[in-house]
């Protein structure tokens, strides 16, 4: 038997008047939290939510989600997390394609009108019958018919819960894929998977119930579920809660309440080195941290060196994704690391990298990625033909373009689907943004291919610049072709204001595709 709550239930034991979560200056202590899932699960189960029953939660990082999350799993339902910037008819399809029989929904905001729109979309899905609003208080909308609110769910209920005994390969989460590929596939992670990946990010971390953590990656992603959420809650330490990344609020909160541990996308940490305030005390959140985590994508080296010089503190980068639970590889400062890479394999976890007839590659040579071992899904949920072309023999195969060094370092090259073919020649993306970043004037840069009717494709970079820089499209184009191969630099350059990120802090090459 085995339930991943388990975490949550040992930490109430041993800190229960610690805080587990802050949001707004208000606290919430293990044994409140642990007090509020047992009522969620008493309420589910009243409604008649069994083993196995999926249940969708659409919630930002606030207390509601590791309340919702953790009563869901007391009960042996699975939990669908589901990103709250979703539209009526992705929901829809959430709901429907994993058969969820609840549904909880935060009310949103006017510019986010989550509740509404997770409302609509309940009501085209007949076979889920449960709709749950995530509110501030018990008010409920008179105009609104066949629902309930989180406090309707939780009023009256016991504050004691026996959980389900759920077994080790049982489904605990349907993580949804980000759908580059066509449609979203839900991948189905069991309660090993997650308590062995949370384990796994501790001892990565060296972390203890003393930290202190900025919980910003969003909780219904997969890096932020187990390297914020479970592997918080297992060691007993602290996350301060943070509903969307901004630098200046993060910088704020990480002052307040002294944070030791930052967990990030790339995007995050190019955008608090290039946040000035002097009202910031900088030197002040730099002597507490004592270790930051970067992972979602390639963190730039050069982003990574000048966090570390600014902060003063360590940046390890590591490797996964949902299918992986998702840590698959890792820095360690215990073991040694390489900036630039994303480190070796972590515990019980094999990798191999392989060429188009499935052959492993020698050291140096690119190949695609495959692991097998405790992290791997069980499948995608009701997908039986894309379950077997990702996973044979055991092994998951990612899509990734790798290349390992001598001391078994591995560097991610660049996604499969990414990668540009200009003339019968690979070019990988990462390597061409790697070299412009460097430019003076350059802050941000993503490169994808284009259609060309004589090469195939043509590489075209999009440029954010650093505030108060200039430079011209030929310049940046003439100093790129100085620095790396003919058919490598890019043909075209285009300069914006931003980039289109996912809710994750995630480029999203497919919005720049369809410009």
């Amino acid at each position: 038997m085995l339930n991943l709550s388990v975490i949550l239930e040992d930490s109430a034991k041993r800190y229960p008047s610690k805080a587990a979560f802050t949001f707004m200056d208000q606290s919430m202590t293990y044994a409140a939290l642990n007090a509020a899932a047992n009522k969620v699960a008493n309420g589910l189960t009243s409604r008649g939510i069994q083993p196995g029953d999926k249940v969708a939660l659409s919630c930002p990082n606030v207390p509601a989600f590791p309340v919702l999350y953790y009563g869901i799993i007391k009960t042996g339902a699975v939990v669908v997390p589901l990103s709250v910037l979703l539209k009526k008819d992705e929901i829809a399809f959430h709901l429907t394609d994993s058969d969820a029989k609840a549904y909880c929904c935060f009310t949103g905001t006017p510019e986010l009108p989550m509740g509404q729109m997770g409302y609509d979309a309940f009501n085209t899905v007949d076979a889920c019958g449960l709709f749950f609003l995530i509110m501030p208080d018990a008010a409920m909308p008179a105009s609104i018919e066949r629902v309930q609110t989180i406090a309707d769910l939780m009023e009256d209920q016991p504050v004691t819960f026996e959980t389900c005994q759920t077994g080790a390969e049982d489904t605990c989460v349907i993580i949804y894929t980000s759908g580059t590929t066509g449609r979203p596939k839900g991948a189905e992670l069991t309660h090993s998977n997650l308590l062995l990946n949370a384990i796994l990010i501790c001892d990565l971390m060296n972390s203890t119930a003393d930290d202190t953590s900025l919980v910003v990656l969003p909780l219904f992603h997969i890096f932020g579920m187990t390297a914020l959420l479970n592997a918080g809650v297992y060691k007993g330490g602290t996350g301060v809660l943070l509903t969307r990344f901004d630098a200046a609020q993060a910088f704020a909160l990480m002052q307040q309440h002294k944070v030791t541990l930052f967990i990030g996308v790339p995007t995050m940490f190019w955008g608090l080195l290039n946040y000035t305030n002097p009202q910031v005390d900088f030197n002040a959140i730099a002597a507490n941290l004592k270790l930051c985590l970067s992972g979602g994508a390639s963190l730039p080296v050069k982003v990574l060196q000048d966090f570390e010089q600014r902060f003063n503190v360590p940046v390890i980068e590591g490797y996964g994704m949902s299918e992986g639970s998702p840590v698959v590889t890792f820095n360690d400062l215990k073991t040694g690391r390489k900036p630039g890479s994303v480190g070796t394999p972590v515990w019980g976890v094999q990798v191999k990298l392989i060429d188009a007839e499935g052959n492993e590659v020698p050291v140096g040579e690119k190949g695609e990625l495959l692991y097998r071992g405790h992290n791997v899904m069980k499948g995608y949920y009701k997908k039986t033909e894309a379950t077997a072309t990702v996973l044979q023999n055991g092994w998951m195969h990612s899509g990734d373009i790798a290349v390992k060094d001598a001391d078994g370092f591995y560097y991610i090259v660049d996604r499969t689907k990414d990668m540009i073919i200009r003339g019968g020649y690979n070019v990988y993306p990462r390597e061409v943004e790697e070299t412009m970043i460097q430019h003076e004037a350059v802050s941000l840069v993503a490169v994808i291919g284009i259609p060309h009717e004589e090469l195939g494709e043509e590489v075209k970079a999009f440029v954010v610049l650093k505030e108060s820089y200039t430079v011209s499209s030929a310049e940046l184009l003439n100093w790129t072709k100085e620095r790396i191969a003919s058919y490598k630099y890019p043909r075209h350059i285009e300069f914006v204001a931003a980039l289109p990120m996912s809710a994750t802090g995630k480029i999203l090459k497919k919005e720049l595709r369809k410009l």
